[in-house]
């Protein structure tokens, strides 16, 4: 028998690491297409009802529809000169000459004589987008500036060229940071030349798995997958894969103290610690698929690709880590082995000192903390108002500064008309309509085709403003049930803000549901869920706070991404939870074992403060990589996800949680069977039962 069970000891790890080599060699092929499948403009996820994307739809169909349309500025401060215009006219004709444009550029002079631009449109390049991007690369080549005169290119499909290409930027530099950041942080939490490779190793295969698999869930479900749902399933990867080793190693590097063999060892750390990584990310899977309720797009993907990137970290960490750590021994722990039958230095931690303030005035510290929370949430009504377009670059491209460029040198019309898309046979009548909203001022028939005309729609508003918003919702009001809709990048950007303000209010009471029910099932309690969620709910509150008091006054932001609510409470609610099951798993085992609740809580906070304070640090850094990214968006997000994990981890998690338990002692477990069973007394195991920091 004993032969055998040694035989088994050697295979199963074995068996395990060939199993991952296969799975990474079937999903290769599909990793590295996963980038050919990103949609990253706002019309590609909005819903298909919103007026908006009707137009876009239309505006397709419509011959000229697959016209790259761009926009050519030459600009000097005070007045152009006779030779710029010159310049700027041969430049012009060489583009004529280059490429299949559908008519001869004209120049359009600014009254002040400093700005002339030429409107450029070409179908040659059909629908394909690359084919779209090498034409703008190709007429910036040919458009050049110098001597004090500058030329840039901007228009809806320069825009949209730049930003492709600061999406298509994103993955490799997420990546690499994400990956470095990790490895720093695992070499100063391990202190050891070679264990911190093998989590990192690990975390990397989970990602490129995951990569693959989501190519997968889009090509059999549609998924909608952007860039930054891809960086976020990236950061999740890393930081919750990494969390989840930390505890792994942490209760491993515990059992060998007790057990001979690593594979015994790691057999009784997986038991001890198994169930609540697994129900950890459970919580934070299902909380993140409730994006699925979401009407738009890119929320509602980045659900499911959030998901799978936490179960494929799971699985990761849950197989191929335990079986590299068996097969490597003890002695991937040197210089620190774990010797058999030894016994950790016992020290006093950082935690085990907040644990005994919160223990001597419970009360005081929960309402200081709650009081501290509540403070800082009241700077959410400094955030700024919705991002514009042209505000949602860290780097201000060239398509932006072209469009900002002529919004000052023709402020007497619109750099971005409004689109009135409506049946023929009633577009005189939608003419008239639109010329006598408030907020209009010109309107001029446009192309037609397929039952369609095009209406272009001038505004006495600058773009994306609140006066335009108002014009538009006029505009749809006054134009309903006439066949007619209102599109252009204004208007979806309205379509935008509307969508996620309606996301969050069907999303939010759904995640909150679906969290208490599952906290409710595994800690067999209502009062501690409810501390949890209460904790997390006001965390989320005092970092869109912080955010408000940092976006504008300290990094000059235009605006607040409009998904930020919605997409930074199911974040840091579901990953809030997951490190309030780690503590309280713990707290219910010490009151399992006889420990009164009071000082349950004192020992879950002292055997898994260093290693929740680690895996916090991790997993805020992980989510800080996104501050570093050339999108506004992302930087927000990875900001507002980063403060809030560190409040959870250092106050909330630390003083509120623990305070909370102490103070209500049993009945933090009410109705359950704790809230009522007699103190037994405890195990010799739990007597010797050491912190795991």
């Amino acid at each position: 028998m004993e032969h055998r069970s040694g035989k088994r000891r050697r295979a199963l790890p074995w068996a395990m690491l060939g199993l991952w080599i296969a799975l990474l060699a079937f999903t290769a092929p599909f990793a590295t297409k996963l980038g050919d499948v990103q949609e990253n403009r706002a019309v590609d996820y909005l819903p298909a009802s919103a007026d908006s994307t009707q137009a876009a739809k239309i505006q397709d169909r419509m011959p000229g529809g697959e016209a790259t349309s761009i926009i050519v500025v030459y600009h000097r401060d005070g007045t152009l000169t006779e030779a710029d215009k010159s310049r700027a006219a041969e430049q012009l004709a060489r583009i004529d000459d280059g490429f299949e444009l559908t008519v001869t550029p004209q120049a359009v002079p600014s009254q002040d004589g400093s700005t002339v631009m030429y409107p450029v449109s070409t179908t040659a390049p059909g629908q394909d987008d690359e084919k779209r991007d090498a034409f703008v690369a190709d007429v910036r080549d040919i458009a050049r500036g110098g001597e004090g005169m500058t030329v840039e290119v901007g228009g809806p499909d320069a825009i949209s060229t730049d930003a492709r290409e600061m999406y298509g930027s994103v993955g490799g530099p997420v990546l690499y940071t994400t990956v470095a950041v990790v490895a720093i942080l695992l070499i100063l939490i391990y202190r050891s030349p070679f264990l911190w490779l093998v989590p990192l190793a690990v975390a990397g295969i989970a990602d490129f798995m995951s990569m693959g698999a989501a190519y997968g869930l889009h090509q059999l479900f549609d998924t909608t997958i952007s860039s930054q749902s891809s960086s976020v399933m990236t950061i999740l990867v890393f930081g919750a894969g990494t969390d989840y080793g930390l505890l792994i190693v942490a209760r491993y590097r515990e059992e060998l103290r007790r057990v001979e063999q690593p594979y015994d060892a790691m057999r009784a750390a997986l038991r001890g610690c198994g169930p609540a990584v697994v129900a950890s990310s459970g919580t934070v899977a299902v909380g993140l698929l409730c994006l699925l309720f979401a009407d738009l797009g890119s929320s509602r993907g980045m659900g499911p690709l959030g998901a799978l990137g936490v179960l494929c970290a799971l699985a990761a960490m849950m197989t191929l880590l335990p079986a590299i750590l068996v097969l490597l021994g003890r002695r991937v722990f040197w210089p620190s082995v774990p010797a058999y039958g030894s016994r950790p230095k016992v020290r006093r931690s950082l935690f085990a000192a907040m644990g005994s303030s919160a223990g001597r005035r419970p009360l005081t510290v929960l309402l200081s903390g709650a009081a501290v929370l509540g403070a800082l949430a009241l700077g959410t009504f400094n955030l700024p108002e919705a991002l514009k377009q042209e505000d949602s670059f860290n780097k201000k491209p060239d398509s932006v500064a072209a469009m900002q460029t002529l919004a000052a040198a023709f402020p007497e019309r619109g750099t971005e008309p409004v689109v009135v898309t409506a049946t023929t046979a009633r577009a005189d009548t939608v003419l008239d309509t639109v010329r006598g909203v408030s907020g209009v001022r010109s309107a001029e028939r446009g192309r037609s085709g397929e039952g369609w005309t095009e209406v272009s729609v001038v505004t006495d508003s600058v773009p994306q403003t609140p006066g335009e918003t108002a014009t538009i919702k006029a505009l749809r009001s006054a134009l309903d049930g006439q066949d007619a809709y209102v599109g252009g990048p204004s208007a979806e950007q309205l379509d935008l803000k509307e969508t996620n303000d309606r996301d969050r209010d069907i999303v939010v009471p759904i995640v909150l549901f679906a969290v208490l029910l599952i906290l409710i099932a595994l800690l067999r309690s209502l009062v501690a869920p409810l501390i949890l969620l209460a904790a997390v709910v006001a965390v989320w509150g005092a970092s869109l706070g912080i955010a408000g008091l940092v976006f504008e006054p300290l990094l000059g932001f235009g605006g607040t991404d409009p998904a930020l609510p919605l997409l930074s409470f199911v974040f840091l609610v579901a990953l809030g939870v997951d490190y309030g099951i780690f503590l309280m798993h713990r707290m219910r085992e010490e009151c399992l074992s006889g420990s009164d609740p009071g000082t349950a809580a004192l020992t879950a906070l002292r055997t898994t403060g260093g290693v929740i304070a680690s895996a916090g640090l991790v997993l805020a850094a992980t989510f800080a990589v996104l501050t570093a990214m050339p999108m506004v968006q992302l930087i927000e997000l990875g900001f507002v996800i980063a403060v809030g994990v560190l409040l959870d981890t250092f106050l909330v998690r630390t003083y509120l949680v623990t305070s909370a338990s102490v103070a209500l002692g049993r009945k933090v477990w009410w109705p359950g069977p704790l809230s009522r069973t007699p103190v037994l007394p405890p195990t010799e195991r739990e007597r010797d039962l050491s912190p795991t920091s």
